[in-house]
């Protein structure tokens, strides 16, 4: 089974992978040099379910027609839209 990158995944698995992630560093028994590394993952999953929800944001809006309204009451969770627009499309 071929591994998909990053920025291939679904939402929902990328959703799923993050939590899982969350979960383990937030145990706290995760050795230094692993928990940078799921650190790092989680930072390109987060990156990534962002994307896929403005893009879903975007088609929502276009085929209601409401591309030039006021944006939705679709805010993500806490937290989460504070990169939106200071992320880019850099890959870091």
């Amino acid at each position: 089974m071929a591994v998909k990158s990053k920025k291939e995944i679904p939402f929902e698995q990328a959703l799923e992978r993050l939590e899982a992630i969350v979960d383990r560093l937030e145990a706290g028994s995760v050795p230094l040099a692993e928990a940078v590394a799921l650190f790092e993952e989680g930072v390109q999953l987060r990156k990534r379910c962002l994307e896929l929800l403005k893009e879903a944001e975007a088609k929502v809006k276009f085929l209601s027609g409401q591309e030039d309204e006021e944006p939705f009451e679709t805010d993500p969770p806490s937290g989460w839209d504070s990169d939106l627009e200071e992320d880019g499309d850099d890959d870091g």
